[in-house]
């Protein structure tokens, strides 16, 4: 019998692309592929680009030309922000044969034109009912696009205005998603604090979650980046739910107010610094992870010590650092004073340093304690495999299958005992499964 044929389905980005490929998967399982996310001589291939800074655009021409090169024969399709700020044309130069937007309409067709172009033989059997998951924490979009005009940033016009899903449709996909084999679901989207304010009967996140938590029985939900206009009394509220994730993704960008105001950010520090203090309040042991820009316009070198003393007050769990990178159509890239290239590596090198010393006081305040761990895959360590997971509050874990594991704990959640530091996280024993 000949065998299934081959589609690759190639991310980069954020947690959003990762929902919009697993749902490219889905479509091409059900069409008659086996879906791999790894680069591979493939069948037909799909690369979902990112843009949000000249290195995302940089590492997207790099994998649009590698999947060309490794799959010469295959048709490629290429998805996600970067078609949208270089032009299908220039996509196309690169070695792309479809390029597709990023809403689940273009998806079907791109997934059609890919089965039209690289069909599945005849006797190649029958679709699967369902497509497997990608990862064993699947990602689910609620929302897609956004209305702020942030002066730094192009996502609005690479993501379009704000549209938001039902709550019935999005709980349909996290039970597809349980139903494969994802223990945990990741709600994401582009402004995911703007879900439901576009719907005829304007609702509000944590109408989203409670909606979720009420019509799904997965055993774990983490909600995605918010901002601290998003963090109210009501929704915080919702965490008494075991199966919510103490974890909140809380965007700073930075710690002074004049550089908020020229991002054009609708929170101030004093907005922050009451965010996370209600969050502290009702969840005391969430891991509070943000973004942080170094060297936007016009940022003083006392602008930047206001940011890193916010963050160091923050107690942040991980910071996912950035140098402005100017962006073309963007009020910023207009801005006077801009930050010289070499002060904003210094400054970048400062800041993931207290970053890197943050994690790692975070780690150790659980040192001891016991959490409930997804465990994920086996990875090689320097002290060889090791399985590999996260606590609830998205700390990395390491440990040794035991007898009492039965050896295999890939997409189990069990209780762990946290212990010394190992690797980007803690080394960790396993109790029984669930």
């Amino acid at each position: 019998m000949p065998r299934r044929p081959v589609a690759s389905v190639l991310t980069l980005g954020c947690k959003l692309n990762l929902a919009d490929s697993e749902s490219i998967a889905a479509r091409l399982g059900a069409a008659g592929y086996d879906v791999v996310d790894a680069m591979c001589e493939a069948d037909a291939v799909v690369v979902n680009t990112c843009s949000v800074t000249h290195a995302a655009d940089r590492k997207s021409r790099r994998l649009i030309r590698a999947a060309r090169r490794l799959s010469p024969a295959a048709p490629v399709a290429v998805t996600g922000c970067y078609p949208r700020s270089a032009g299908e044309e220039a996509v196309a130069a690169l070695g792309a044969d479809f390029v597709a937007g990023t809403t689940g309409d273009e998806h079907a067709r791109l997934v059609a034109r890919l089965a039209d172009a690289a069909p599945p033989p005849p006797a190649a059997g029958p679709a699967p009912a369902t497509a497997p998951a990608l990862h064993t924490r699947a990602f689910v979009k609620a929302q897609e696009g956004c209305n702020d005009v942030c002066a730094f940033c192009i996502v609005p016009r690479t993501r379009g205005r704000e549209v938001s899903r039902s709550i019935e449709d999005v709980a349909r996909d996290v039970t597809a998603a349980h139903a494969r084999g994802a223990r945990e679901v990741v709600l994401t989207g582009t402004q995911l604090g703007a879900w439901g304010r576009d719907l005829p009967e304007a609702l509000a996140p944590r109408d989203l979650i409670a909606g979720v938590l009420a019509g799904t029985e997965t055993p774990r939900l983490r909600f995605s980046s918010l901002q601290p206009q998003d963090i109210t009394p009501e929704l915080v509220a919702l965490w008494d739910d075991p199966r919510l994730m103490p974890h909140f993704h809380l965007a700073l960008q930075s710690g002074s107010d004049p550089v908020l105001g020229r991002m054009r950010r609708r929170y101030d520090a004093a907005a922050y610094r009451d965010a996370l203090a209600r969050i502290r309040a009702a969840v005391p042991d969430a891991a509070v992870t943000t973004d942080v820009i170094a060297g936007f316009p016009g940022e003083t070198e006392a602008d930047f010590a206001a940011t890193l003393a916010l963050c160091e007050e923050a107690a942040f769990a991980r910071i996912h650092a950035f140098p402005y990178s100017p962006r073309a159509r963007t009020a910023a890239a207009a801005m006077p004073d801009q930050v010289p290239v070499e002060a904003r590596k210094e400054r970048m090198a400062r800041l993931l340093s207290l970053g890197s010393d943050l994690a790692a006081a975070f780690r150790a305040r659980f040192a001891g304690s016991v959490r409930p761990v997804l465990w994920e895959e086996r990875r090689a360590t320097a002290e060889g495999p090791r399985w590999h997971g996260l606590t609830d509050n998205y700390v990395s874990v390491y440990a040794e299958a035991d007898a009492e594991s039965g050896g295999d704990l890939a997409g189990r959640i069990t209780p762990a005992v946290l212990g010394e530091p190992f690797a980007d996280g803690l080394a960790a024993r396993p109790g029984s499964a669930a």
